[in-house]
């Protein structure tokens, strides 16, 4: 691709209604911007989009994958074991080539003003691109959920968003929007059904409990096992083969094994440690879908129409 290239990481609060995403992804499509993956969970009842492109053609794929999450997803009846405060729950753009981390402040701050105008959804920015020092975390933007909050904001003028509001919309809740490095979404199931051991290493590893710096973690029960879920924020400064060699560590601790690990959405090739233990413990990793660099090259079909 040629001139400034971003990416825009999307997650909806559906994952069990193939239809409703596959109408949601179907609304992103903007010339200009390509489709390099999509994924649903049903534990978690979210769906993680990747696209990339022109940054002003991203910013308002971005927008309108928003506004059809809006009309087809009613938190009021949605449940699943991953937090969120709203149906588009969190979209934040990442720097890819020719452009820089500051450029993709300016993009969400654009979509996040898009989207309340259009949609009458609130806005609260995070990362890179937070207003305010307290929000620069997701999880601390995300406490409560969209009930907790839903009730904070009308009691608590600090609770309140960013744009818009003061109150959330009454169905569609929120949107967190913001800017950031790359990220590695990375999942681990344990060979236990004990939730318990791995809220325990989850408590151990992740940045916020004094753990491994660029770590987010949490322990939940997913597909009948007890999943490890994690979100690795800054992998020069801890490559995953760190995080999982703690994990190891833990789980031998707690004597239970590791049985399969899996990334969701895309990675960067220079994150991918070719023969370490955790990439050989993945499930169906195929370097040319799941590696960015390769993605780009080869982007999917939007839906209705071939891969090309």
């Amino acid at each position: 691709m040629s001139g400034p290239v971003v990416e825009c990481v999307p997650n909806f609060s559906e994952g069990r209604d193939a239809r409703r995403v596959e109408a949601i992804v179907a609304a992103m499509r903007v010339e200009g911007v390509r489709l390099l993956d999509w994924s649903m969970d049903a534990d978690h009842n979210r769906s993680v989009v990747t696209i990339a492109g022109e940054p002003g053609a991203v910013v308002e794929a971005a927008i309108r994958g928003a506004g059809k999450a809006v009309e087809l997803i009613d938190l009021t009846r949605q449940e699943g074991v991953h937090p969120r405060i709203g149906a588009a729950d969190v979209i934040p753009f990442v720097p890819v080539s020719g452009i820089k981390l500051e450029q993709c402040v300016l993009l969400a701050r654009q979509a996040g003003l898009e989207i309340w105008r259009r949609y009458g959804v609130p806005v609260y920015f995070y990362e890179s691109a937070a207003a305010r020092p307290d929000r620069a975390n997701l999880e601390d933007v995300r406490r409560g959920q969209f009930e907790g909050l839903r009730d904070a904001v009308g009691k608590e003028a600090a609770s309140r968003p960013d744009l818009g509001g003061p109150g959330l919309h009454p169905t569609a809740g929120a949107c967190a929007v913001g800017a950031r490095k790359f990220l590695v979404a990375y999942n681990i199931y344990f060979g236990s059904s004990d939730v318990s051991i791995v809220r325990a290493v989850a408590r151990e590893i992740r940045a916020a409990s004094g753990g491994l710096k660029g770590v987010k973690a949490m322990g939940v029960m997913a597909h009948g096992r007890a999943q490890l879920s994690m979100n690795i924020t800054d992998f020069k400064a801890t490559p995953i083969s760190q995080v999982y060699s703690a994990i190891a560590k833990l789980a031998h601790r707690h004597k239970v094994a590791l049985a399969e690990g899996e990334v969701i959405g895309l990675i960067p090739e220079a994150a991918c440690e070719r023969e370490s233990e955790w990439m050989r413990l993945l499930s169906g990793f195929d370097p040319h879908t799941k590696i960015l660099e390769h993605r780009l090259e080869a982007p999917l079909g939007w839906p209705g129409e071939p891969s090309r």
